[in-house]
C-alpha cells in the first residue's frame, strides 16, 4: 500500500525541520501516534530506533521503527518493522515565492500489513482512513509551525 500526502507550510525548510527533528514530539501533531519510546540512548539521526504506540479507532499496535535517513532541512527516512513493515519518508522542498519562505512537506509511506492483521485486505480498507488521518496530521503540523 502506498500513501502520499503533502501540505505547503509558510516557513523555511530549516524551520520545518526544527519542528520535526524531535521525533518524540511527533505525538503532539500525529493523532494516531500515542507514545514514542526510544530503544537505546540515540534520539536523533540515522540509526535511531524507537517503538511508536499507534491507535486508530479501536485498533492499536506498537510499531518498531528505525530512522534510515537523516538529512537536516530536507529528508527523514523511516523503516517500519513488526506487524506493519515498509518504508516512509518526510521530504521538505523549498517553494520559491516573491517575498516569503515556504516549504512543501511531502509524507510518503509504502507499507505492508502482516497476515495477522489481515494482509492486503486490511491495506485496501485502511488506505483511505490512513490517508485522511495523515493529511490531518500534516495540517496540525502546519498550524503548529505557522502559529508559533
Amino acid at each position: 500500500m502506498k500513501i502520499n500526502v503533502g501540505v505547503r507550510i509558510a516557513a523555511s525548510p530549516a524551520d520545518v525541520w526544527y519542528a520535526i527533528q524531535d521525533v518524540e514530539s511527533h505525538t503532539e501533531w500525529m493523532r494516531d501516534a500515542v507514545a514514542i519510546r526510544f530503544l537505546g540512548d540515540q534520539k536523533q539521526g540515522a540509526g535511531t530506533r524507537f517503538v511508536c504506540d499507534t491507535k486508530i479507532g479501536p485498533f492499536s499496535l506498537s510499531d518498531v521503527m528505525e530512522v534510515t535517513e537523516w538529512s537536516p532541512g530536507s529528508r527523514m527516512g523511516i523503516r517500519h518493522a513488526g506487524l506493519v513493515t515498509g518504508e516512509g519518508a518526510f521530504t521538505l522542498v523549498k517553494v520559491e515565492t516573491d517575498s516569503t519562505h515556504h516549504t512543501y512537506f511531502q509524507w510518503e509511506e509504502k507499507l505492508r500489513f502482516s497476515w495477522r492483521l489481515g494482509g492486503p485486505l486490511t491495506a485496501v480498507a485502511a488506505w483511505p482512513i490512513l490517508r485522511a488521518m495523515w493529511k490531518g496530521n500534516l495540517l496540525r503540523l502546519k498550524s503548529r509551525i505557522e502559529n508559533s
